[in-house]
């Protein structure tokens, strides 16, 4: 089953060609089934390509799922059309009385940035606190997945000396090989990772409500749950295009920011050679497995808040 998304959304025509399944809003309209409904808060910049690249993964899936996006504020963007934002995107007042099955919430380039001096910091927390009581499952990524582990864990990020950038190498822990989110999943894989911070795996490990389901000896944390199966925190990218991070390295070479060579990117580590994608399968697992096992298998089919905090309670219950 396909993706539904809005007919004039620029990332359809970018689908087809690729030969993904996608179902027009006029058409979806006919079919007479309950579909799974998705939230995306596009918290990056350039909101046409992040877009595209999650509905890419969210469409690998057998279920029907209706797609809507959400904005952090109204404030104008430099990357974005406002045609674009003003057509497709929804603020929150618009969808806080509503339920939904997932949620997802992406990285932001703020990792050098202290969450309190974030302009919507206040907003992002009354986000992530409305999700409990109306999301069934949430996946946070990249700068989203710290801003989460502080908020709902008080959990520190630490900066690091240099910027983390590239693939890197990253293992099943022993304990989650029988994860539901993990399942087909290699012992060891890649994923893309950058960013300017980091949380420990110790933090993580040392908490009775999360567990390290991925991490990786170089890029340490990839994959946080809570115990209940409704947070999920990946630290990576595994959304990104197989040019995504060449865009970013040359960005910062045009920047004057003389950035390090993204490792195990480019064959033999050289910027003029062709850059090796290896990370995309696990991607789309990643997030098939999450749409089945973490939203569809646990979300009431009547989404309303008593459900969902009835699911809580079960969740709470059964630890």
């Amino acid at each position: 089953m396909p993706i539904r998304i809005p007919d004039s959304l620029p990332a359809a025509n970018i689908l087809r060609q690729e030969n993904i399944f996608i179902m027009p809003a006029s058409r979806a309209e006919h079919q007479d089934i309950r579909p799974l409904r998705v939230l995306i808060l596009n918290l990056m910049p350039k909101k046409i390509e992040t877009e595209t690249q999650l509905l890419r993964l969210l469409s690998n899936s057998a279920l029907q799922i209706d797609v809507e996006l959400l904005r952090i504020d109204d404030r104008p963007s430099k990357n974005t059309p406002k045609e674009h934002l003003d057509a497709f995107y929804r603020s929150f007042e618009e969808v806080k009385d509503n339920c939904y099955d997932g949620f997802i919430i992406t990285g932001a380039p703020l990792g050098q940035i202290a969450f309190e001096e974030v302009l919507y910091w206040e907003r992002m927390q009354t986000i992530m606190e409305w999700s409990r009581s109306h999301v069934t499952s949430t996946m946070f990524l990249c700068w989203a997945a710290h801003a989460a582990l502080h908020h709902f864990y008080d959990l520190l990020r630490h900066l690091r000396e240099e910027k983390l950038s590239g693939v890197y190498e990253h293992q099943v822990r022993q304990a989650a090989k029988a994860h539901p989110l993990l399942r087909g999943f290699d012992e060891y894989f890649f994923a893309p990772h950058s960013r300017y911070a980091e949380v420990r795996v110790s933090a993580i490990d040392n908490h009775p409500e999360l567990e390290v389901l991925v991490d990786s000896e170089i890029a340490g944390l990839y994959l946080v749950g809570s115990k209940d199966g409704r947070q999920f925190f990946v630290t990576g990218h595994p959304e990104y295009d197989p040019n995504t991070i060449d865009d970013e390295y040359r960005r910062d070479i045009a920047a004057g920011i003389e950035p390090q060579i993204p490792e195990n990117y480019y064959a033999k580590d050289d910027p003029n050679n062709p850059y090796k994608v290896t990370w995309r399968s696990h991607g789309n697992l990643l997030f098939t497995n999450w749409l089945n096992y973490h939203v569809y298998q646990l979300t009431p089919f009547d989404l309303n808040e008593a459900n969902l905090a009835a699911l809580s309670q079960q969740h709470a219950e059964s630890i």
